[in-house]
């Protein structure tokens, strides 16, 4: 009876209400539905495995099954459970070789040990060998425990909606939701993606603007076995000059002015995973030195350290320009361009891939329409014969943003011909044949797309996909 007195105190009134109901019960299985959050108790003194399975199941989202020795839980792991809270004291095993053998058949599964041992280099030690806690038993374990085994199961939870994210990633970027069509040259392209899949190969993706050479490069990072690490894109044209190797390498902290502190730089932030580096032909030629020498050591020096840092991630470059050519001229490195070329993909201009047109027109119409909650609508087969006459120099971006006008100009549920926007193919020609500065290509797009949707900044600013702060600095550097 001193015993008990002795043991009752450190728990609730309502803990030693459950023992005195309890004594004429001698079931250690309490089940409440297959699909609930399962806990193993494991503790051999029969009063307290009682006094934790009722702390643990008041939460009726909580499954509990108990034993009272290492054998029979570890017999049971079959049955997958979350989390098992170990006496470290048990008879037939200490609670440190039940904890490996737990991790050993399925890490997945939480321990949280349990026990009057208070020496710290036990704790210690059970925390290296993957215990998620160790908790002293007292008058205070029913609050500890609860809040452990909650913050295990926000952390499950947290786990399942990434792993969730990570599959409807997949599925964004699946071949058949990367590039549509069936034409000849889709085809092969498709064939390509495969087989950069296969391996951790450099793939150089090539390409007019606007004919997806990022969705390519993620294609292939979600489909491999690298799509559960990052996925980094890095535009190299969109990046000073003075800024680019520290986006790149990192920096240390006080590395020049302005260096506040340590940054990572897109390869650490890409390490186990893909790096795409994107208009790789912009890259200045004093830096591309330093990117060969990273591609071929594979590891990184940080701005302002002289300590190298182990990097491991595949590359895939992308350009519109031809590579050789630029090597030819002086602005890219040889030894570079080769050790960039890997797995050649070329991307078919638009006007080159015949009903893949068509094909993708009815794609994009669709999703315009359920993203916006409107009525599906279709094309009509002069509009169809107008898209396929038309050459879209701005390919696949171009026909998004044609056909997005198009469903929102139609009011019936067909698109006639006179809803597709066209520009003029040889006012767009001469266009190109014009020897301009990016900066004068982007600012005669600018304004005339200022001039069409009656110099709207804002809805400017979203068919091209950059900021209305960027058009304004553009508009004011042009004065």
């Amino acid at each position: 009876m001193k015993q008990w007195r002795i043991k009752a105190c450190f728990f609730s009134v309502e803990s030693l209400i459950l023992y005195i109901c309890l004594q004429s019960d001698k079931t250690t299985n309490l089940f409440m539905k297959s699909d609930a959050f399962k806990i193993f108790v494991v503790e051999d003194d029969e009063w307290y495995n009682r006094l934790l399975v009722h702390n643990l199941s008041l939460n009726p989202d909580y499954e509990i099954q108990s034993f009272i020795d290492g054998k029979s839980c570890l017999d049971n792991l079959h049955r997958q459970p979350d989390v098992v809270t170990l006496d470290y004291r048990l008879p037939d095993m200490k609670g440190l070789e039940v904890l490996k053998r737990i991790k050993e058949i399925d890490e997945d599964i939480q321990v949280i040990l349990i026990s009057e041992q208070e020496d710290i280099e036990v704790v210690v030690d059970l925390l290296k060998h993957g215990a998620y806690d160790y908790i002293v038993k007292s008058k205070d374990i029913r609050e500890r425990l609860l809040n452990t085994i909650n913050n295990i199961r926000k952390e499950f939870q947290l786990k399942d909606e990434i792993r969730s994210l990570r599959k409807e990633v997949r599925k964004k970027y699946s071949y058949d939701n990367t590039i549509i069509g069936s034409s000849p040259a889709t085809q092969k392209v498709f064939d390509l993606i495969e087989k950069a899949t296969r391996t951790n190969v450099t793939v150089s993706v090539t390409g007019e603007t606007g004919t997806g050479k990022e969705l390519v490069a993620k294609a292939i990072h979600y489909n491999s076995s690298r799509a559960s690490q990052p996925f980094v894109a890095v535009n190299m044209a969109a990046i000073p000059k003075e800024l680019i190797e520290s986006e790149l390498f990192g920096h240390e902290k006080g590395a020049f002015t302005g260096a506040d502190a340590r940054r990572i730089g897109k390869f650490e932030e890409a390490n186990s995973g893909t790096l795409f580096l994107d208009e790789i032909a912009e890259m200045d030629i004093s830096l591309q030195a330093k990117l060969l020498r990273v591609l071929q050591e594979k590891e990184i020096i940080r701005v302002g350290s002289n300590k190298p840092v182990k990097v491991d991630c595949r590359i895939i470059i992308a350009t519109n320009k031809n590579l050789l050519e630029e090597v030819r001229k002086g602005n890219f490195r040889q030894d570079l361009y080769y050790r960039f070329y890997g797995l050649p993909i070329e991307l078919p201009p638009l006007r080159d891939r015949g009903n893949d047109i068509i094909l993708m027109a009815k794609h994009f119409i669709s999703e315009f329409c359920r993203e916006n909650k409107l009525d599906q609508k279709s094309l009509s087969p002069a509009a169809s014969k107008k898209l396929l006459s038309y050459p879209f120099p701005g390919n696949v971006r171009e026909l998004k943003s044609v056909i997005e006008l198009a469903v929102t100009l139609a009011d019936d549920r067909e698109i006639e011909e006179g809803h597709l926007v066209l520009h003029d193919p040889e006012n767009m020609e001469n266009l190109y044949n014009e020897e301009l500065t990016l900066r004068e290509y982007n600012l005669r797009l600018v304004k005339k797309l200022l001039e069409k949707y009656d110099n709207k900044p804002k809805v400017v600013a979203e068919k091209l996909d950059i900021g209305v702060a960027t058009i304004y600095r553009m508009l004011k550097e042009d004065q």
